[in-house]
């Protein structure tokens, strides 16, 4: 997704990524440079999975390190990619479940926007990765339906920064062949056939079909869209 997001802009972005293993990716803002030779610079800190003071200690970091990569404390993109799930129904789920869900996919989401606006600039972009489960009835998981309140976040956002030319959108993917989905879907040609079934394109998603969506939501091409849930499922459950 980094490399994806180098052409549209240049300027320092904040792309969390997992649960417990946030990051910050750092791109000098170097006028007239080539898009293709921004170097990225990542570095991790173990914060923001949506404990108390997580968020402030993530931007925390993000300004010890941007001097040593730009001029300036300046953000133009802030890509909200962590999520997790439970594999538990109503019954089983239990409080902590829960709370650790909503704390990675609603609270982390919620604080890292609020603090980076300090430094997001305006025109900027906040884009979340939702999930095409968000809108389907999922009771097997039913702590996914955290994402829906992500989405609901992302509507939010785009009304209250539409001032600052700031738009927020969110991207809602289907399966994606990722680490995530390795366990049971890679060397597995049943559940590969099956998850490929549910798509209208008739394939199981892959990283850059998002990228490429996000890359577009953080150009300026997007910049009169927002308040926006981008479908990336492949036309699943159609």
């Amino acid at each position: 997704m980094v490399r994806s997001l180098i052409p549209a802009r240049l300027s320092p972005a904040v792309r969390p990524r997992r649960a417990g293993r946030p990051s910050a990716v750092l791109r000098p803002a170097c006028p007239g440079a080539p898009a293709s030779t921004a170097a990225t610079n990542p570095f991790s800190t173990p914060v923001a999975d949506g404990r108390h003071g997580d968020a402030a200690a993530l931007w925390s970091a993000f300004d010890a390190q941007i001097p040593q990569h730009a001029p300036e404390r300046a953000v133009d993109i802030i890509v909200n990619n962590a999520g997790i799930g439970r594999g538990a129904d109503l019954a089983s789920l239990t409080e902590d479940g829960f709370d650790e869900v909503f704390a990675v996919n609603v609270r982390a989401p919620f604080f890292i926007v609020r603090e980076g606006l300090k430094r997001l600039r305006d025109d900027g972009r906040i884009i979340n990765i939702s999930s095409g489960a968000a809108h389907l009835a999922m009771p097997e998981a039913i702590a996914y339906a955290t994402k829906s309140a992500l989405d609901n976040f992302t509507l939010n956002l785009a009304k209250e920064l539409g001032a600052r030319g700031i738009t927020a959108n969110s991207v809602a993917p289907g399966i994606i062949d990722t680490d995530v989905n390795a366990g049971w879907l890679r060397g597995n040609p049943e559940a590969e056939a099956h998850a490929a079934s549910l798509a209208a394109l008739g394939r199981v998603g892959r990283p850059e079909d998002v990228a490429d969506i996000v890359a577009f939501l953080a150009s300026d091409d997007a910049r009169w869209v927002t308040g926006k849930v981008i479908d990336a499922t492949g036309g699943s459950g159609l």
